[in-house]
């Protein structure tokens, strides 16, 4: 059994964790913003150029996950996520530094491999130090997916405020607040100590050998990839641009792009909620119908938003309705990813190696990320925002197909015991 002060140290984590997302999805974000004030100035920028951005932060976090995971059973997790953090600020700074494309392309490699640094062996140290307990280590995992919508919803909002107080210098500013996740991490992060290169391996082969890891691959790579098509910096890019066309939605921000910020602070704040409700209710659930139950509210998801998109005929009223109505939905489809990923720590089983084995959820999630992304700049560029609504609407539905085929584990609940 942990300790108070060892649920102590379990929570400032996680609290660095969150700093971290509200550092990262800022970034993005603000790349977003740049980008698009860049294109209006004449720079040659367009969305295509955006969604390969995001995409070449993604391949880097993709290319180095495996490494950074097993390299924090070789040695330790804790100082690859200080070193991870600080390299992620050092990226960050250089975006600001300069107008140039190389330079652009460098800072999203450094900072994907960052994340890298960050993520698998963040995972890793949540599972070990819970593996004796089931329920806390549900709980756990929830407050980690919590802190990534946290960071999320108030990285937008830091965004836009830093981009009308202080323009590209916001990147600095973010960077500092990277050294900030390092001191935490530095300070936080206890146990997990370093168990050597062949348990770092075992760990790995093991994770790649459970059939129900490879049976749910294709969903989450479905999912991944809806993620990174709208947390990605074409989103923002196309609610900021001036843009003219009849789409109520494209270009809606371009006069305020502070008020991206508040959009994504809103929705952070519906799917959090989501995730709280869910955290009762996915004890009394097997894990496929959970899944099933959330994917299924996609779809109507995508329905509501395409009429919201097609909505300057509609009066205010009917407007809100239908926005009340798709934030309820949003709550539903939150129920995914919680107990998709509270499955794979228990999946994990008990011993050394689990941040090589973790490293597969970031693996999946960078993979899905990298096709979201560049799908977002291809069906942005063609089709605006129904774009993104059409490419979620043919995902989503590609992952109930495949949920369907997949073998999922239905002995437990989604408490822990998965």
């Amino acid at each position: 059994m942990l300790s108070g002060a060892g649920k102590g140290h379990l929570g400032a984590g996680i609290f660095a964790h969150g700093l971290a997302r509200v550092a990262g999805a800022a970034s993005g974000v603000l790349i977003g913003v740049y980008l698009a004030a860049l294109s209006g100035r004449g720079m040659h920028v367009g969305a295509e150029f955006v969604g390969v951005l995001g995409a070449v932060s993604f391949g880097a976090e993709l290319v180095t996950s495996v490494p950074m995971g097993t390299l924090s059973d070789a040695i330790s997790p804790r100082r690859l996520m200080v070193a991870g953090a600080l390299v992620a600020g050092f990226a960050t700074w250089l975006m600001g530094a300069t107008p140039r494309v190389p330079v652009f392309v460098l800072s999203r490699v450094l900072e994907g491999v960052g994340a890298a640094a960050i993520t698998p062996p963040l995972l890793a140290w949540l599972a070990e130090v819970t593996e004796y307990e089931s329920g806390l280590r549900a709980r756990v995992m929830s407050f980690f997916e919590l802190s990534l919508l946290c960071g999320l919803g108030l990285g937008g909002i830091v965004a836009t405020e830093l981009w009308q107080r202080q323009g590209a210098h916001g990147f600095a500013t973010i960077a500092v607040a990277y050294a900030a996740c390092a001191a935490l991490f530095y300070g936080a992060v206890r146990g997990g100590a370093a168990h050597g290169g062949n348990a770092a391996l075992h760990g790995l082969k093991e994770a790649l050998r459970d059939p129900a890891v490879r049976h749910l691959a294709p969903v989450w790579l479905c999912i991944n990839a809806v993620v990174g098509m709208w947390l990605g910096p074409t989103l923002p890019f196309l609610l900021t641009r001036h843009a003219a066309g009849g789409q109520y939605l494209d270009g809606i921000f371009a006069a305020a792009p502070t008020r991206v910020g508040w959009l994504l602070l809103g929705y952070s704040a519906v799917f959090g909620a989501g995730v709280t409700v869910w955290s009762f209710v996915l004890p009394r659930l097997r894990v496929r119908t959970a899944m099933m139950i959330s994917l299924w509210a996609m779809l109507p998801v995508c329905g509501g938003l395409y009429v919201l998109n097609h909505s300057a005929a509609m009066t205010d009223a009917a407007r809100w309705t239908m926005v009340v109505a798709t934030a309820l939905l949003v709550m539903v489809e939150s129920g995914f990813t919680p107990a998709a990923l509270a499955w794979l720590a228990q999946s994990l089983g008990r011993g050394a190696g689990k941040g090589a084995a973790m490293s597969v959820y970031s693996v999946l999630l960078s993979v899905g990320a990298i096709a979201g992304s560049l799908l977002a700049g291809a069906l942005g560029q063609a089709l605006r925002m129904d774009g993104l609504l059409l490419g979620t609407a043919v995902l989503g539905a590609g992952a109930l197909v495949l949920l369907r085929w997949a073998r999922v584990p239905e002995e437990g609940q989604a408490d822990g015991a998965i």
